[in-house]
């Protein structure tokens, strides 16, 4: 029999560094998996090779989790704006509990399950309505028995401290996450008290992932932190952050930059970018650092070797891979191996090679969030009514930017 495996609780509670893996939506949206725009997780039916490699290489890069790639794996988003893919949410988590399980078990990775904010908490459905598509989700992740469960990507921490109290009947373990910022969630409530919320609803790991880059993030989680320690609660952290660079978005985060989701490469960061985010998520005292949209294995090889002292080893994946370009010395030309050193990438100030492109953007901030009539869901296809609505509001917006 396989050795048992510690979990999630018993490896932050030994002060163990916990690596998380990387953005599965937006790296399969690249390898022709994924739609822009649902960003639904059918290729956990349709094409599982491509889950279980994704899922394989962050293994190899040093993650430590595996999380089910069930992001928008509810219902009513399955149903959302026209979408119709004949298959149900129990069918598309149950294979993405299949898949993670099975590549989890090819290492020392725990299988984490994972839900996100619904189209039907932004269309003001009841309290009871939202939880009851929670638990349709937590029912296939007992089923399956994951390890322990993940509610990320909450724009309100009012609907995470929902998804929070579902998943707690489990008796698993519960990890929470904001899609937030420093200045807090999209109806003005703090990170500290956002933070403090999650907790008392139930969650034992907090934190922030996605919508904005990793220092802004590692920020709020800060924010967050000197809320729980001053309201004398416990809890451990977490941070899993975009990697693109925000250095110009609002509250709403990344999605409100005109470059979403199609023009975002130039921001990406660079490995070297990575090591410092990791250091930076340590001292704060986070110890579950991961990656979210724009992560790819490398990414969290970085995180990896950064922190390898503190974890005891390296990734696998370092094999092929020098510390700080000492691969390079090998190289045939010799410019090339003089940067075979670390603070020549420590300092690098990479260039975009887009003369006439800006540093950085105008979101578009159009100040709307749930209870808006903007933001109403349905199931029947976006009509050109609406289209032409939409259009309207962006001119508008950008007219007043």
């Amino acid at each position: 029999m396989a050795p048992v495996k510690k979990g999630i609780l018993e490896r932050l509670n030994a002060g163990e560094v916990v690596i998380g893996d990387g953005g599965f939506v937006f790296a399969l949206e690249k390898r022709g998996y994924v739609k822009a725009g649902p960003w639904t997780p059918e290729a956990a039916v349709t094409h599982p090779e491509a889950v279980r490699q994704l899922h394989r290489e962050f293994l190899r890069a040093g993650a430590n989790v595996m999380q089910t790639f069930t992001f928008y794996a509810s219902d009513d988003k399955l149903e959302n704006r026209g979408q119709n893919l004949k298959l149900t949410g129990v069918q598309i988590n149950e294979a993405a509990c299949d898949l993670a399980r099975e590549v989890a078990n090819e290492g020392d990775a725990l299988v984490a399950g994972g839900v996100c904010q619904t189209p039907s908490y932004l269309s003001c459905k009841s309290e009871t309505e939202v939880k009851a598509i929670f638990k349709k989700q937590l029912d296939v992740f007992v089923k399956k028995n994951v390890d322990f469960m993940i509610a990320e990507y909450f724009e309100h921490v009012e609907e995470a401290e929902w998804a929070v109290q579902v998943l707690k009947t489990s008796g698993k373990p519960v990890a929470a996450c904001l899609c937030i910022g420093p200045e807090g969630d999209m109806h003005g409530v703090s990170p500290a008290e956002c933070g403090v919320r999650l907790v008392k609803a139930g969650a034992q790991i907090i934190g922030v992932n996605c919508h904005f880059d990793p220092m802004t993030c590692v920020e709020a989680v800060k924010k967050m932190k000197e809320g729980v320690e001053k309201a004398g609660l416990k809890v451990h952290y977490m941070v899993q952050p975009l990697a693109f660079h925000t250095p110009d978005c609002n509250c709403q985060g990344f999605i409100d930059l005109p470059e979403f989701p199609f023009g975002l490469e130039p921001r990406i960061l660079t490995r070297w970018d990575m090591h410092k985010y990791a250091r930076e998520a340590y001292k704060s005292g986070i110890r579950f650092i991961g990656g979210c949209c724009g992560f790819e294995p490398y990414h969290i090889r970085a995180l990896a070797e950064e922190l390898a002292a503190e974890r005891g080893s390296l990734p696998a994946a370092s094999e092929k891979h020098g510390m700080w370009g000492s691969g390079l010395e090998m190289h045939t030309k010799p410019w090339v191996r003089a940067r075979a050193r670390r603070d020549y990438w420590e300092t690098i100030m990479p260039a975009s090679g887009r003369p006439k492109c800006p540093s950085m953007s105008t979101p578009e901030g159009w100040g709307v969030t749930k209870g808006h009539a903007d933001l109403l869901q349905h199931r029947e296809a976006t009509s050109s009514q609406e289209m032409k609505h939409v259009l309207e509001m962006q001119k508008k917006a950008k007219s007043s930017a």
